[in-house]
């Protein structure tokens, strides 16, 4: 530990280490159990990619929630919360939260007019030749590559904004054991993982909502938290907001960043091939379900934790227990998606500092997961399946799926 980290250096390379070989051998033994006792086999491609097309909607809508939650969901969201109150985290998730309705209209169609298909891209070169699948390849590979990076590398720099640990090793460090689990377990052991690492991410979101609207010394309250932040209105008000307040809706350039996060979100979203995979996996009668269970509940994720950590450091930037204390946060800092690191030490010391290194490695290593299997999929089944070798195929068929 230092002066400009909580937490030691063993404590990242033991949450980054041990929480991804726990996961990873925790699905190596399920999916033992899977490939001896059911009639699902790991071994068959159709299991590996599509979970044999019979998930039922909770381990989807999880699997939706995970996929987009990213370590940027949290600090970003957080971060729009510090700077534009109460109106950021609300724009933040509602900008992300239309393109994963919309998704279930997809969804739909696929299960009735490709029920068979195993990526999106499929569908493009049988509708559209090989110059368009091609081109969406292209993008397709792209939008991973891109989500798959700003993963490792958010994760990596908040894993060494909150212990010290050396961002390269956890670069590599990061991947090593969501690989392995992904590698022995195909899609239904994301799943599976992305359930858990799910549940694990709202236990630790609800923690630290109980810590401060019910529990700690510095707010405790609703009630306290509404006049700390009439105070910093006062002190910093917020530049676009009426009347400068940090509890207003009304705020300009919240609902501009709203705009620009609906826009980008759907490039990602409707590229992304995890998406489109869970509707895939899904049983037929309910991937519509699924897709409108998982947006309401990925909601909550950004706006239920901005509206918590973000507005906390907003109210707590004048208390002798916050990092910065008696300065405000540097503008670098709050880019850098510091809010709520500060906010969860302020609020609850080493273990807030803990909990939420716990909650981000959770983010990035379900989210990880599945762009994983979505970029195997596409080289399996859009590269080598459709211009290497014609001819591959499974040598054991898994069961057709029930409806």
């Amino acid at each position: 530990m230092s002066a400009t980290t909580p937490l030691p250096v063993g404590v990242g390379y033991g949450v980054v280490v041990g929480v991804g070989f726990f996961f990873a051998f925790l699905m190596i033994g399920i999916s033992y159990l899977q490939n001896r006792y059911t009639r699902f086999s790991t071994k068959t491609s159709e299991e590996f990619n599509t979970a044999s097309r019979s998930v039922k909607p909770g381990l989807i809508a999880s699997g939706i929630v995970s996929a987009w939650t990213w370590a940027a969901t949290l600090l970003q969201s957080g971060t729009v919360a510090y700077v534009y109150g109460i109106a950021g985290p609300f724009w933040y998730a509602a900008g992300a939260t239309v393109q994963i309705l919309m998704f279930a209209i997809l969804a739909c169609k696929v299960k009735q007019n490709a029920p068979q298909c195993h990526t999106y891209l499929e569908i493009i070169y049988t509708r559209y030749g090989a110059v368009a699948h091609w081109v969406f390849i292209f993008f397709a590979l792209l939008t991973n590559i891109l989500v798959g990076s700003q993963l490792l590398l958010g994760g990596s720099a908040v894993v060494t904004s909150l212990t010290g640990m050396n961002v390269y090793a956890a670069i590599f460090l990061i991947p090593l054991g969501v690989c392995t689990y992904v590698v022995l377990g195909g899609l239904r052991a994301t799943f599976l993982c992305d359930y858990s690492h799910t549940l694990i991410l709202m236990i630790v979101i609800l923690y630290f909502m109980f810590c401060t609207y019910a529990t700690s010394p510095q707010i405790g309250s609703p009630s306290a938290m509404y006049h700390l932040l009439k105070e910093a209105a006062i002190k910093r008000p917020v530049a676009g907001n009426q009347d400068g307040s940090y509890l207003t809706m009304k705020s300009n350039f919240a609902l501009i960043f709203g705009i620009i996060q609906l826009c980008s979100g759907s490039g990602t979203v409707f590229l992304d091939q995890a998406y489109w995979q869970r509707a895939i996996a899904s049983r037929p009668t309910s991937a519509v379900r699924a897709y409108i269970l998982g947006g309401m509940a990925w909601f909550a994720i950004p706006f239920g934790f901005a509206t918590t950590l973000g507005l906390a450091a907003v109210a707590l930037t004048d208390h002798p227990s916050f990092p910065t204390y008696p300065n405000p946060m540097a503008p670098s800092q709050v880019s850098a998606g510091l809010s709520v690191a500060f906010a969860a030490t302020a609020l609850l010391g080493i273990g807030g500092s803990v909990a939420l290194l716990i909650v981000l490695i959770m983010a990035v290593t379900s989210c990880a997961s599945a762009e994983l299997i979505a970029v195997s999929s596409v080289l399996t089944f859009d590269i080598f399946k459709t211009y290497i070798k014609p001819t591959a195929n499974q040598p054991n068929s898994s069961p057709s799926p029930t409806s």
